[in-house]
């Protein structure tokens, strides 16, 4: 059965955007996302030299590349999603990108554990104001026939990002310190910041009556409205599990390289980058096109699409943790990246489906609250207490190995909870 006449939830002005204007606006918000993952990851390549400097525990890198972060980027991005959900979203993002581009220069100034623990407080307050309204206003340009598309294409800014920070990062951090690893891509997204301003568009500001907006919904309202829907609770807790692999396991990957194969900094970093740029370009571009197409004729066919590819990047990621093959490791991390990379234009697809236009930066936020406290505040720090533990034992590379085992193990429940969100979907929609 056609599901067209059910996901017509009107796209704020997307019928007023030609198909260039979107582009270049997708673009945008591509060098966009790719500064914030590139400045919220670079601390992953950094953590061994860090380690070194200040001589602290995986568990403290743990605290440092997760919680610190983690817990004002999700507490912050409610009201900002407020203000998004109502004013200007091109606004709001420039502003975010220049604050948190100039507190991770400030990580490199640092000269205290502590005080580049606060300076990363300070990327997680300017951050919060990135992902919800960017994705917002992809919903508002694109209609919901293209969106998992373009979802897919602005996933991609994750993989760009995570790459710069590990392949640029990682060889500036070999060649002039970690400290300069810290302000090069700080000065990304200083570039990138007058881009946004004079590119990005606010649909709201050119259209004065907007069919299908109010901005009269409360907080509340918006949050109660959600949370009634069954498949939006089940697509945000997979988002959650998803985040505590993504940014748990992940987080600690280079680390992984140099402890357990003997890299340094620049190899791992390079090798980790190249692979995630791979898994973005298969795994995120295919899952949006694949999504789309399968949700012309089965509306929660993108949640199967991310639990499938849930269910696949779990052996991948073991058998590369486990072999002693520097080949068959990097074989098995690249198809794992590409199934891991399959997951989240899925899962935000689903999302967008159910949410309802005039709460859509709402919905994200409130995903990325629990998300991002639960899945990026804890799972390093919970891959870093569960290495400490285990190298009581077997050391400090085996002990981080089976660590990183263990939290892969977490995508097999994950793919359970897409597959029962996929049968409430149809009943969710806002018509």
């Amino acid at each position: 059965m056609a599901t067209s006449e059910a996901i017509e939830d009107h796209a704020v002005g997307s019928e007023s955007f030609s198909r260039r204007r979107r582009g270049w606006c997708l673009f945008v918000l591509v060098l966009i996302g790719a500064s914030n993952y590139a400045d919220r990851n670079i601390v992953g390549v950094l953590l061994e030299p860090i380690r070194h400097e200040f001589q602290v525990s995986d568990t403290q890198l743990g605290l440092l590349s997760g919680l610190s972060f983690a817990l004002f980027y999700a507490t912050l991005g409610i009201p900002v999603a407020l203000w998004a959900d109502r004013g200007n979203r091109k606004t709001l993002i420039t502003i975010a990108l220049s604050f948190w581009s100039v507190m991770t220069a400030l990580c490199g100034a640092a000269h205290t554990f502590w005080q580049l623990l606060a300076a990363r407080i300070g990327v997680g307050v300017g951050e919060a104001g990135a992902i919800p309204p960017a994705q917002s206003l992809l919903a508002d340009y694109y209609p919901p026939a293209e969106r998992g598309r373009a979802l897919g294409i602005f996933s991609t800014s994750s993989t760009v990002g995570y790459a710069l920070a590990l392949v640029f990062g990682g060889w500036v951090a070999q060649n002039y310190g970690w400290r300069a690893a810290f302000v090069a891509v700080a000065a990304v997204g200083l570039l990138v910041a007058p881009l946004a301003h004079f590119v990005l568009r606010e649909p709201r500001a050119e259209r004065k009556n907007v069919a299908g907006t109010d901005a009269s919904e409360s907080l509340a309202g918006a949050v109660r409205s959600l949370a009634t829907k069954r498949s939006y609770r089940l697509v945000v807790l997979g988002i959650v599990l998803y985040f505590l692999v993504a940014y748990g396991a992940l987080a600690f990957t280079v680390s992984f390289l140099i402890r357990s194969h003997g890299l340094n900094v620049a190899q791992a970093g390079a090798l980790s980058g190249a692979i995630h740029v791979v898994g973005a370009l298969f795994g995120s571009i295919g899952s949006g096109m694949l999504s789309d197409r399968l949700a012309r004729s089965e509306i929660g066919a993108p949640a199967r699409v991310a639990a499938f590819a849930l269910l696949l990047s779990a052996p991948s990621y073991w058998l590369a943790l486990i072999t002693p093959s520097p080949v068959i490791m990097a074989i098995a991390l690249t198809t794992g990246s590409i199934t891991l990379h399959a997951v989240t234009p899925a899962q935000y697809a689903s999302l967008h489906t159910v949410c309802g236009s005039k709460r859509r930066a709402m919905a994200v936020a409130v995903a990325f609250f629990f998300a991002n406290l639960l899945g990026l505040g804890l799972g390093p720090l919970l891959t870093g207490v569960v290495s400490d533990r285990f190298a009581v034992d077997y050391g400090a590379a085996d002990g981080l190995r089976y660590a990183i085992v263990c939290m892969f193990g977490m995508l097999i429940p994950t793919a359970w909870v897409m597959l029962r969100a996929a049968r409430h979907i149809r009943a969710d929609v806002e018509k």
